[in-house]
C-alpha cells in the first residue's frame, strides 16, 4: 500500500488533461523538467506505468486511466467544499477573481474594479479574460462578467442589459467603398471581413457570421475581437463589435446600424455556493451599478464618437 500524495495526482491530470509534459508544466506554472522529475518518481513510487509516451504525446495506460478518474473525483469534491467554506466568508477582505471577455475587459469592467478597490482597499482582485464560464464551477474565477444568451443553470447572477452588436470599419475604409461603388456602403457582401478563428466559434459574432456571411471575402482571422478592432482601425476592413467597444473608439464607425439577429445579454455571474460571501456579493453589486449606468452605450444608443484629431 502506498499513501498518495495529493500534488502527485494533479501532475497525473494535468499531463492527462494537456497530452504533454509541456502543456502540463504551464497548466501547473512549473517547468518542463520538475512535471517529467515529479511523473517518474510517482510511477516508480506506485510500480506501474500511468503514461505510455508515444511520438504523439502522453496517452494514459489502463492504470493511469483507474486513477486519474479517481483523482477527478477527489478535485471536484475538494472544490465543491472550497466553494462551500468560501460562501461562509462574510468578511470584506480576501481575494476576488474576476473573469470577463477581452471587450468588457478593454471598455467597461476596469471602471468598476477601480471604484472598489478604492473603497474596499483590503480586497484582492484578479481580473482575467478567458470564453469560458466553466471557470467559475472549478474555482479559477468567482465572479464572470459576459454576455451570455443562457447562462449555465449552477450559476447565478444579475442580467444586466441586452449587448447589440454592429459591424465597424475605419472611416477612411467606408470613404473608399463609396468612391468605387456608391452602393458598397449598404453591402455587406462587398465589404472585406474580419472575422473570429475557430477558438471564438461558439461566441456571438462567429454563429452569426456562419450564418449570414458565406461566401464573403475575409481579409483576417483573429483570436479575439479587440484584435479585430485594431485591425479595423488600421484599415483591413470590416469587424462585427459589440457597441460598448466599437462606439467608444475614435478610430471606428458604424458600417451600419446595429443587428439585431447579433444581440445578446450581459450578465454578472457567480456560482451559487458563493453569492453569501461578502466579498463577492459587494464586488457583484458594484459591478451591476457601474454597468447599469452604462446601459446606453452596451445597448447601442450611444451617439457615435467623434472623429480622431488629427
Amino acid at each position: 500500500m502506498h499513501r498518495v500524495d495529493w500534488n502527485d495526482l494533479q501532475f497525473l491530470l494535468g499531463v492527462a488533461d494537456a497530452g504533454s509534459l509541456s502543456g502540463a508544466a504551464r497548466r501547473l506554472g512549473v517547468n518542463h523538467t520538475t512535471v517529467l522529475r515529479r511523473l517518474n518518481a510517482f510511477e516508480k513510487q506506485l510500480g506501474v506505468r500511468l503514461f505510455d509516451r508515444l511520438a504523439t504525446g502522453y496517452s494514459l495506460t489502463a492504470a493511469g486511466e483507474e486513477l486519474a478518474r479517481a483523482a477527478r473525483d477527489v478535485d471536484e469534491t475538494v472544490t465543491d467544499v472550497e466553494r462551500r467554506l468560501v460562501g461562509q466568508d462574510l468578511r470584506l477582505t480576501g481575494t476576488v477573481r474576476v473573469t470577463t471577455t477581452d471587450t468588457l475587459a478593454a471598455a467597461l469592467v476596469p471602471a468598476a474594479l477601480g471604484a472598489f478597490a478604492r473603497a474596499h482597499p483590503d480586497v484582492a482582485l484578479e481580473l482575467t479574460t478567458t470564453t469560458a464560464l466553466a471557470s467559475l464551477t472549478k474555482r479559477d474565477a468567482d465572479i464572470a462578467v459576459r454576455a451570455s444568451s443562457k447562462p449555465p443553470p449552477n450559476l447565478v447572477g444579475r442580467r444586466v442589459a441586452r449587448v447589440a452588436y454592429a459591424p465597424y470599419a475605419a472611416p477612411a475604409y467606408l470613404e473608399q467603398l463609396e468612391k468605387h461603388d456608391k452602393t458598397a456602403r449598404r453591402r455587406m457582401d462587398r465589404w472585406d471581413w474580419l472575422l473570429p478563428d475557430d477558438s471564438l466559434a461558439g461566441s456571438t459574432v462567429a454563429r452569426w457570421a456562419a450564418r449570414e456571411l458565406r461566401g464573403v471575402r475575409i481579409a483576417l482571422r483573429a483570436d479575439t475581437l479587440t484584435a479585430l478592432g485594431r485591425a479595423a482601425e488600421a484599415g483591413l476592413g470590416v469587424a462585427a463589435l459589440p457597441c460598448y467597444y466599437g462606439d467608444l473608439s475614435s478610430g471606428l464607425r458604424r458600417a451600419r446600424a446595429p443587428i439585431e439577429t447579433m444581440s445578446s445579454e450581459l450578465w454578472v455571474l457567480t456560482h451559487e455556493d458563493l453569492r453569501g460571501t461578502a466579498r463577492i456579493r459587494a464586488l457583484t453589486d458594484a459591478l451591476v451599478e457601474l454597468l447599469d449606468t452604462r446601459r446606453d452605450l452596451v445597448e447601442g444608443r450611444r451617439p457615435r464618437a467623434a472623429p480622431r484629431a488629427s
